[in-house]
């Protein structure tokens, strides 16, 4: 079942006052991945990552492994403990 992030409920999660996506142009130069193969995983720039909380629960995750198409499978805590992913609640 596919859920929706709330902005919204994210920037009220993280004490921003907004939040939206950012361009593509910009999260390439700050990520240093294509998009549609942006890992939160090895980026140029450190960046806070956040998970939503239920994520958490899932016994495996699929998510991006820094190119187009290629996703690798990993424990949800691998989120927390390697990245310091801090849990949010923000679907919808």
């Amino acid at each position: 079942m596919a859920t929706a992030v709330s902005t919204k409920n994210l920037a009220r999660a993280i004490g921003a006052k907004s939040v939206e996506p950012c361009t593509p142009e910009v999260a390439q130069r700050h990520s240093g991945y294509l998009v549609g193969g942006t890992s939160p995983f090895g980026t140029r720039k450190a960046m806070p990552v956040y998970v939503e909380e239920t994520v958490l629960a899932l016994p495996k995750i699929c998510i991006n492994g820094g190119r187009r198409g290629y996703l690798v499978g990993i424990e949800p805590a691998v989120l927390t403990s390697a990245l310091g992913a801090r849990p949010v609640t923000c679907a919808i």
